[in-house]
């Protein structure tokens, strides 16, 4: 080929389209009944609810961003407390590890979102336009009127999903029932609005349009499991020890006859026509490949018809491959130390976060110096400090602190605007579920001897509860 020819050539060949072809099996049960499961959680959870008391929002899961806070049933998270975030996220990556440790992509295959909402907009797709040949043969005809209605009815319903989609969404940062009457009657916030357009278009977009290239291209996951994976691992296996070489069943049969051999796949390809992804799976692993396992109701399907034995596709591992090779039996190890530590270390971040939910406590305290000036010399001599404090009541009732501070011999509190004091401490009373910042004098008697910087501790004691909170600061002296 000349340097003219090859400069001709495309960069990138363009994605075809994939027409997954309907399966029945165990696989596809299993995926039907996680689609149902995921999406009546989504969709219904915000209706949920879950009573906290007076004061409080009785919505089961509600980010309130307007007031600060998460609820999650009974746990409530605090801005001060995002490092529950954190850790959710920590032990949601080792639990992928582990998924993937154990049996490859089954979360790809089973419950990403865009699995999950790609499986419904194909079901809707089958609805209106028939199986794969149907709808193959379909887009290869002129348009006709069957065809416009069909296909219009088709993208009606992919934008409805796509348009409450958006809607769930947005569910879940007010209360549910009431942004409804409120979107209904054209009353609710435009960001409301805004957002469920957002959503609308990019759920149409990747589940009715993209779906595949989604995985293939968009999603860093594939790339990422493949580094993490081992021989150890369960994935979809196209087992060729068993089923090459491929040739029909008539073929076969002579073949046999003959004493020549003669592979179980008879090359129907009804494991290529109901990938997702447009993937032989008997070309060995490959990146695309998401482990739902369809390939595999397929396979058996027509294994049952011909007579011969299931699971010439299935779920094994590379080390399993290459024990048939050598003529030993396989062998299964889910448990294993890679699956071990991953287990571990989710036990330890789960067990670490229901500890500190279990021991937190409902109150909290926050100081901040003030700098201009950093300290101020009274007429008897004492010596002044300025300090903006935050406290905080993290439950539905009104609760008084008693403050008071320790340090320097002699040391005293002050807070400004408090005149309410118990055993000489200022009492303070923050309302339910919320904080409230005051500002603090600390006084320090002339004859005590002072460093130019040295620790004092604030106190905070709830006359009724009894708990108590505590922080350190400084105290700043010439």
């Amino acid at each position: 080929m000349s340097v003219g020819e090859t400069e001709d050539l495309p960069l990138f060949a363009a994605s075809k389209k994939v027409y997954p072809q309907s399966v029945s099996g165990p696989f596809r049960r299993l995926k039907w009944a996680l689609l149902v499961l995921c999406l009546a959680v989504y969709y219904l959870l915000p209706f949920l609810r879950w009573d906290r008391g007076p004061n409080l929002p009785n919505q089961a899961v509600l980010l309130d961003i307007a007031n600060n806070r998460f609820y999650f049933f009974f746990i409530e998270i605090w801005p001060q407390e995002v490092y529950y975030f954190t850790g959710l996220l920590v032990m949601a990556a080792f639990i992928l590890f582990l998924m993937n440790a154990v049996a490859g992509r089954i979360w790809c295959g089973y419950l990403c979102p865009q699995t999950v909402w790609t499986d419904l907009y194909l079901a809707v797709e089958r609805f209106f336009e028939g199986d794969r040949r149907e709808r193959m043969l379909r887009d290869s005809m002129a348009w006709s009127l069957d065809t416009l209605w069909r296909k219009a009815a088709k993208h009606i319903t992919w934008v409805m999903i796509a348009w409450w989609t958006g809607g769930a969404w947005v569910l879940y940062f007010a209360d549910a029932p009431t942004l409804v009457r409120e979107l209904a009657t054209f009353t609710a916030p435009m960001m409301a609005y805004v957002w469920i357009a957002i959503l609308t278009f990019t759920t149409y977009a990747l589940a009715g349009h993209m779906r595949e290239q989604v995985c293939k291209f968009m999603c860093p996951w594939p790339r990422i499991q493949a580094a993490l994976t081992d021989d150890e691992a369960l994935n979809v296996t196209y087992r060729y020890d068993r089923g090459d070489p491929r040739v029909s069943v008539k073929h076969a049969a002579r073949l046999r006859s003959e004493g020549k051999p003669a592979g179980d796949c008879i090359d129907c390809h009804q494991c290529v026509v109901v990938c997702p992804m447009g993937i032989d799976i008997r070309d060995g692993s490959q990146l695309d490949c998401i482990q739902c396992g369809l390939c595999i109701d397929a396979c058996d399907n027509v294994m049952e018809k011909v007579g011969r034995e299931p699971k010439l596709i299935a779920f094994d591992t590379e080390a399993n491959v290459e024990r048939r090779k050598a003529g030993l039996a396989p062998v299964y190890r889910p448990v294993r130390l890679r699956t071990l530590i991953y287990l571990g270390l989710i036990v330890l971040v789960g067990g670490a976060m229901l500890w500190q939910l279990a021991t937190r406590a409902t109150a909290g305290i926050s100081v901040l110096h003030e700098r201009a000036p950093l300290f101020v010399r009274l007429q008897d001599g004492s010596m002044r400090n300025a300090y903006t404090m935050r406290l905080l009541n993290k439950r539905p009732e009104t609760r008084p602190f008693a403050l008071s501070v320790s340090g320097p011999s002699g040391v005293t509190i002050e807070a400004v605007g408090v005149s309410a004091t118990a055993d000489l401490r200022p009492i303070v009373a923050v309302g339910p579920d919320s904080s409230r910042e005051i500002r603090v004098l600390v006084t320090v008697p002339h004859d005590t001897p002072l460093e130019q910087s040295q620790t004092i501790t604030f106190t905070a004691s709830d006359l009724f509860a009894g708990e108590v909170v505590r922080t350190q600061d400084h105290f700043i002296a010439p």
